[in-house]
């Protein structure tokens, strides 16, 4: 299928973002996927899940959360900047809030048919939204950072959720998602994990030099925490479990 593609600008937290929209072609309506991006910043993967998506006939808007910025050689700047919104759950409802409402707002967008994606923090602003109230009928999130586990925050909530990590993975554990996992459960939800075998964090994002462009192999030269490294086959495994998921749902 032939998609449409463009930025988008919208103003939030202090910052101008610059979100990418990718859409099918015709009429709609189409269901609409929103994707948060991790804290590296919204790179070339997100775009391209982006597109896929509007190629399964989805709606999809890669939010962006750091004013246009993205921190592939400056570990120290990115975490100065995505700890304290880390910490601050009002602020990233707000973030989220700001790329959702530019989502609902696209022509031909079915209100009724929304879905959340989400890598690392911006697993967490998705995984925020739907805590807040925020409809949606499936949220994918890989190796995300977690919200509150209190059944009670999530008994309002519905959708189906698609929880993903590698096994060796420090910063978003096995053990941690399946603590997650449990709260959702308590609370009724409808919840699936797939952890990748030997994957650690971030096991999608392709090793790539100072100026952006692609590297060879699987170690980063510059990471912004430990146990990070790219392996193609939890990459491609994640993705299929994330259409499966929509497709199922839409």
């Amino acid at each position: 299928m032939m998609v449409a593609t463009r930025e988008v600008t919208y103003d939030v937290d202090g910052l101008s973002m610059i979100g990418y929209l990718a859409q099918p072609n015709g009429p709609g309506p189409w269901p609409a996927v929103l994707i948060g991006h991790d804290g590296v910043g919204l790179e070339e993967y997100q775009r391209q899940r982006a597109d896929d998506l509007a190629a399964h006939g989805d709606l999809a808007l890669a939010m962006e959360y750091h004013g246009g910025e993205v921190f592939f050689d400056r570990p120290d700047a990115m975490l100065s900047r995505i700890m304290p919104l880390l910490a601050d759950v009002e602020r990233l409802q707000s973030i989220g809030r700001a790329a959702f409402d530019v989502l609902l707002a696209q022509p031909g967008v079915d209100p009724d048919r929304i879905a959340a994606l989400g890598y690392g923090a911006g697993g967490k602003i998705v995984l925020e939204l739907a805590r807040a109230g925020v409809p949606f009928k499936a949220i994918a999130v890989v190796h995300s950072a977690f919200p509150d586990d209190k059944v009670e925050e999530w008994s309002n909530v519905a959708g189906t959720f698609l929880l993903c990590t590698g096994s060796e993975d420090p910063v978003c554990t096995p053990e941690q998602i399946l603590t997650f996992g449990r709260a959702l459960q308590e609370a009724g939800i409808d919840w699936r994990v797939e952890i990748y075998g030997g994957a650690e964090h971030a096991f999608w994002a392709q090793p790539r030099k100072p100026d952006g462009s692609l590297a060879e192999g699987t170690a980063h030269s510059m990471t912004t925490v430990p146990g990070v490294s790219y392996d193609p086959k939890a990459t491609i495994h994640a993705w299929r479990a994330v259409l499966d998921l929509f497709g199922e749902t839409f």
